[in-house]
């Protein structure tokens, strides 16, 4: 080859690079067509009999998938009738469960196409869902559809496959059988993809957007994506009066926003949003941490009404001893030091309280004792017999004190004495075949356990004045992180080849200057040392510089994950065998 053809050659290449900016190039994507027979069309009273493949990318056929299965039950006569499978014919075929793994490996990634993709996808669901299989959520594409999107009546009157085949000249036939439909809708799908070529559709997004289910404000608005990079960040949808709609987070940022405007996107509200967006702004991020952490503090700062979690970003709940002569528990949103949690929700923080009740003498009545309650006297619930917690009446100041003493020590880690005792009771009334309370307490101190384990491992990051930490990028470079009392104080790249030392460096003399707070996160959000704290742990994380020596408490409840392992083992399989 010439220097000028190659020349020529790598503009031309360079040219269809920018194109194909637009979308994943139909040439380039992988379809399998599959078409199922069933013994009818109810999917949870009928079941698959045969199943038939063809995997195709760029007009090629790359592979096939046929067999027919065991559906467990007979075949209706009609149904023999029409596609000649009988009862004998799948008497020694494999039942379904031994199907679905195979035909999984088969589709995975591709475009899932049928035609009557509603019938096929049904059944492969239902499917998945009566084995226990995880259904993988392929992008889905029907035949039937995109041929009235793309044909006139007066040119198919008939979507039905068979009328599609003939006018479309495909080369083989449909009979009703799995594999021998699956390659006629093969035909059907290249030749409709012919016709949609001149109409400007050259990339599955493209495809997926010209499908009827995109409306025409989603349509109207896919130019919103154009100035987009491709690079990680947070998208802020911004409506008419310049308020933000819908924050969103993702690694390249034109990709995702793009699929806001075409029929991927089936959810009504995010339609609707979509519909009324003006604007879509974008904060390029150094990675993926960088950019969960400004989407959250973004939802907090705007509250947008069309994400589901905006209405309260930060709402977390704390289980603390209130400050009193004889202190009790109590569910409150702010933190303070020595309050377990964070928690959820209000109601995970009640199951926590009445966990730690079974086992300490703490009083439970919400009256208010004074300081100087007289000994010996019993409060206004204790005299009408509805309190039924020791208070100011039952016990002296003295005697009372070691009982909040011990939830402090079991919070922050000096003390597991509590666990020892909940479950040496569940113990108890499993040996009495106590067996519901036994396991309803053992779902219980599960769940306690765990908040205690999230709570400790939160406030150990917390507490450090700073971290630096570094992750590979996965291109031989570093993805760069400075936490400082579990907030993202900066965040950088240093790309291969580039000294990441120096970047470090000039990463920490930037990074934001953060105070520690009150309560055990010091004033961070829950949510935030959670994702940093996720980020820090996982696997090939490397930890450059640690302020003060990182560490959880000896007698905190991380030793105790055996144990809520095979709880949660013990409520599983209890699960499936009711």
């Amino acid at each position: 080859m010439s220097a000028a053809t190659g020349a020529t050659t790598g503009a031309a290449a360079a040219r269809q690079l920018s194109f194909d900016e637009l979308g994943t190039p139909l040439r380039d994507v992988t379809f399998v067509v599959v078409d199922l027979e069933t013994t009818g069309g109810s999917t949870g009273r009928d079941a698959i009999t045969e199943v038939g493949a063809v995997k195709v990318r760029g007009g090629e056929v790359l592979g096939e998938f046929a067999t027919l299965v065991d559906p467990g039950r007979g075949i209706p006569p009609p149904v023999v009738a029409l596609t000649g499978i009988t009862d004998a014919m799948v008497a020694a075929a494999p039942r379904i469960e031994a199907v679905l793994p195979g035909f999984l490996e088969f589709a995975a990634g591709a475009v899932l196409v049928a035609h009557n993709s509603a019938f096929d996808v049904g059944f492969l669901r239902a499917a998945c869902a009566a084995t226990g299989t995880g259904w993988p959520r392929p992008a889905v594409l029907c035949t039937a559809r995109l041929a009235r999107r793309v044909l006139t009546r007066d040119e198919a009157p008939s979507c039905r496959l068979a009328a599609l085949a003939r006018l479309l000249h495909a080369h083989t036939r449909p009979a009703h059988r799995a594999l021998t439909d699956a390659q006629a809708t093969v035909d059907v799908l290249h030749g409709l993809l012919e016709r949609v070529g001149p109409l400007g559709v050259h990339s599955l997004e493209e495809l997926l957007g010209y499908l009827p289910e995109v409306t025409a404000a989603q349509r109207r608005n896919c130019h919103l994506a154009a100035h987009l990079p491709h690079a990680p960040g947070v998208y802020l949808f911004r409506g008419p009066s310049d308020e933000v709609l819908y924050i969103g987070t993702s690694r390249d940022l034109r990709s995702r926003v793009r699929q806001y405007f075409t029929a991927g996107e089936s959810r009504r509200r995010v339609r609707e949003m979509v519909g009324l967006a003006q604007r879509v702004d974008a904060v390029e991020c150094a990675h993926s941490l960088e950019a969960q952490v400004r989407e959250l503090r973004l939802l907090a700062a705007h509250r947008p009404r069309y994400n589901r979690r905006s209405n309260a970003p930060d709402r977390v709940w704390w289980v603390v001893l209130t400050d009193e002569a004889f202190p009790r528990l109590s569910v409150v949103r702010a933190a303070r030091p020595g309050a377990l949690g964070p928690f959820p929700s209000r109601r995970a923080a009640t199951d926590a309280v009445d966990a730690v009740q079974d086992v300490v003498a703490l009083r439970r009545c919400t009256q208010r004792i004074p300081a100087r309650a007289p000994r010996g006297v019993p409060c206004a619930l204790a005299e009408l017999g509805r309190c039924g917690a020791p208070c100011s009446g039952a016990q002296t100041p003295e005697q009372y004190r070691p009982e909040p003493a011990r939830v402090l020590a079991l919070v922050e880690g000096h003390d597991d004495e509590l666990l020892h005792r909940l479950a040496a009771g569940i113990d108890r009334l499993s040996q009495a075949g106590r067996f519901e309370e036994a396991a309803a307490r053992r779902d219980r101190l599960a769940a306690l356990l765990r908040a205690i384990d999230r709570g400790q491992r939160l406030a150990a990051l917390a507490a450090l004045a700073e971290v630096v930490a570094a992750r590979p990028d996965g291109a031989g470079g570093w993805e760069l992180a400075v936490v400082r009392h579990g907030r993202l104080a900066a965040a950088a790249t240093a790309p291969r080849g580039v000294a990441p030392m120096p970047v470090v460096e000039a990463l920490r003399a930037g990074a934001e200057v953060v105070l520690a707070g009150p309560g055990p996160l010091r004033g961070a959000p829950a949510e935030e040392v959670r994702a940093v704290l996720d980020w820090l742990a996982r696997p090939g994380t490397r930890l450059v510089r640690v302020a003060a020596p990182w560490s959880e408490p000896v007698a905190g409840a991380a030793r105790w994950r055996p144990w809520v392992r095979r709880a949660e083992a013990g409520r599983a399989g209890y699960a499936a065998a009711d």
